[in-house]
C-alpha cells in the first residue's frame, strides 16, 4: 500500500488540515518577521498559538 502525496479525502495520511495551517502561520506571522535570533521566532510562533 503507497502512501504518497496523492491520498484521497479523508485518509488518515491526508495532511491538508496540517498544510492550511502552516499556511496561515507562514502569512500571518512569518513571512513578514526578521529575526536575530531562533528564540524570538520560539515566541511569536508560541504568541500565535495561544491567542
Amino acid at each position: 500500500m503507497q502512501h504518497g502525496p496523492m491520498s484521497r479525502k479523508g485518509d488518515p495520511f491526508d495532511n491538508a488540515p496540517v498544510e492550511s495551517f502552516f499556511k496561515t502561520l507562514k502569512a500571518e506571522l512569518v513571512n513578514d518577521a526578521e529575526y536575530d535570533a531562533r528564540a524570538e521566532a520560539h515566541r511569536d510562533v508560541f504568541a500565535f498559538l495561544d491567542v
